[in-house]
């Protein structure tokens, strides 16, 4: 179990910057009462409350992987012979007709401020306390203290891209120095810049000895801030309504040239989301994961769902601590029932990587053996590798799966449908190609369930500079940025067709590259709904069974009414 090494690592005072204090005594203390003032006797106990909150921020990607995906172009939830109807949840962030009881709403607003209030206990237990008392050097307490702030922005990057307008809230002590109502925009991007750009000074450096981030897996390091910036600035045109893009180009170009410490692309694409990614030198940031402790992008709300519901006939991973997968996730249709190919500019996901046919993600997901994988989507008829025979079949034990770049009452038929309706009522199981960004490997490789859930990557830079460089007027040197990843997804032969002018033959415009946006970071969680928002697409787009909302207000999301009630102060944001 690779995670026991990792936490061993961050619980050490060996990985907390540049400390030499070996750390080997791991008894627990009792106490009966636990505060500031009686929980910190050990150099241990400091480190566990720091990371304490980590935990917590790793479970949360889970509400945000429906709000950014299900509400975007790429990915559909469509019911399928009776399932995934759950009273119109899932068709209502697909149609942009949320209500105030959404309940990832909800989940997503309390589990960033749970995740704040959880870093404000520790800032101000770290400023009440003295470093050397526990043996830390300055620079090791600053570091320590940073990632508690670092991670604290991250929170409210989420937030503020999200909904835009909601409370600052700084102090567990207190109160007075928090808001009840609602920040201007602007103070809340100012905080988090500020505190970003303070958190890039105090923070380590990756290791350059170790490939990956190894034992600081999950610890912010100033390359990791830094990115956070990046994030930050290339919205900032649409959180208030200035351009940054040249701050943005600045800290991209920064950390791309090593200026935060050395990362390199990966030399195949499924690598930064590898069983071993934390040896893969593209990742800056992830939260360590691993079977029989957290596995949180394995679970049902993220990728495990993203599958067929019986699939692991096909994965022959039924032993795999996940339980039963689903099939909650696909991607939005390319084609008509009857395999007419749909006219829209956005969605279309799988259509957009057959564009360049030879990619080597296009392959069909399987099991290669010894911690191996090949593919990321799943289609047509899938084979009972766990020695079942047959094909893998729909939940009810009615028909083969054959799996469809559709959606439609496909049943057990072979071919396409004459006629059929196609929205997201009229789903079966074999609508939509289902995917895989993480492995699923079986019960018998020691791989199984062990990736990290990567949440920064070094293509993420290469990609944000790029687009700055467009909107620059660079062509040119957007198109030389985004092939240096793109090459790793195609042959070596295809190049040539493939990669962008003046390399290349393909043409880079403005549609473009935020297709290409989509393919690169397909699925990942955080970020297709904010670029569609920031190109200007999500409200005004028309994609599968979705049409152009009425205004702009759906950009933000609504509070529910328990938001509301909870403080009243808030205010419902404009146009709910």
């Amino acid at each position: 179990m690779k995670l026991k090494h990792i936490f061993y690592g961050i619980l050490c005072g060996t990985t907390l910057a540049t400390t030499s204090t070996s750390c080997t005594d791991l008894d627990e203390t009792l106490y009966d009462q636990v505060d500031a003032s009686n929980y910190y006797n050990t150099k241990m106990d400091v480190v566990r409350s720091v990371f304490r909150p980590f935990e917590h921020a790793y479970w949360s990607i889970m509400p945000r992987q429906a709000l950014n995906e299900l509400a975007a172009d790429q990915i559909m939830t469509c019911t399928r012979d009776g399932w995934w109807e759950d009273a119109g949840k899932w068709r209502r962030l697909h149609y942009h007709t949320w209500t105030d009881t959404n309940d990832n709403i909800q989940t997503e607003w309390r589990g960033c401020y749970q995740g704040i209030g959880q870093c404000n206990y520790v800032i101000e237990d770290l400023d009440r306390l003295n470093a050397k008392q526990f043996g830390f050097t300055d620079s090791e307490w600053n570091n320590l203290k940073a990632q508690s702030r670092t991670l604290r922005c991250w929170f409210y990057l989420r937030l503020l891209d999200e909904f835009r307008n909601v409370p600052l809230v700084v102090s567990y002590y207190d109160q007075s120095l928090n808001t009840l109502e609602q920040v201007d925009p602007k103070v809340l991007f100012e905080f988090i810049e500020s505190e970003l750009k303070e958190c890039v000074k105090l923070l380590a450096v990756k290791p350059n000895a170790e490939g990956g981030n190894g034992k600081i897996q999950g610890q912010w390091t100033k390359a990791a801030a830094a990115s956070l910036l990046v994030r930050l600035y290339l919205n900032a045109k649409v959180y208030i309504g200035e351009d940054r893009y040249n701050d943005c180009a600045q800290y991209a170009q920064d950390i791309i040239n090593g200026k935060y410490g050395t990362y390199t692309l990966a030399d195949t694409w499924d690598a930064p989301f590898d069983w071993n990614n934390e040896t893969c030198n593209e990742v800056i940031f992830g939260f360590p994961g691993s079977e029989a402790y957290t596995f949180w992008q394995y679970g049902c709300d993220v990728y495990w769902w993203s599958v067929p519901a019986h699939i692991k006939h096909y994965f022959n991973d039924a032993k795999a601590e996940g339980g039963d997968h689903n099939c909650m996730y696909a991607c939005t249709p390319s084609h008509a029932p009857n395999g007419d190919l749909l006219p829209y500019q956005l969605g279309n996901t799988v259509s957009k990587y057959q564009k360049y046919p030879n990619d080597y993600r296009l392959k069909l997901y399987r099991n290669l053996g010894n911690s191996r994988r090949e593919g990321m989507f799943l289609f047509g008829k899938l084979p009972c590798l766990d020695g079942t025979s047959g094909f893998v079949r729909d939940p009810n034990g009615k028909y083969d799966l054959n799996i469809r770049d559709a959606v439609g009452q496909f049943q057990g038929s072979e071919g396409w449908l004459s006629t059929s309706t196609s929205t997201l009522m009229d789903g079966d199981h074999n609508s939509g190609w289902h995917f895989a960004k993480y492995p699923f490997y079986s019960d018998d490789d020691e791989g199984q369930m062990e990736s990290d859930y990567t949440e920064i990557r070094l293509a993420e830079l290469y990609y944000s500079l790029a687009e700055c460089k467009f909107r620059a007027g660079d062509v040119d040197a957007a198109a030389r940025l985004l092939n240096q990843v793109r090459r790793r997804n195609y042959p070596e032969e295809d190049w040539n067709e493939y990669l962008y002018a003046p390399e290349g033959n393909a043409v880079l415009d403005e549609a473009e590259l935020l297709d290409e946006w989509g393919r690169e970071f397909f699925a990942e969680g955080g970020r297709r709904r904010t670029d569609l928002i920031r190109f200007d697409k999500f409200a005004s787009g028309t994609w599968w069974d979705k049409t152009p909302d009425a205004d702009n207000h759906t950009i933000i999301y609504c509070l529910t009414q328990d938001i509301l009630n909870t403080n009243t102060a808030l205010k419902q944001n404009p146009g709910y």
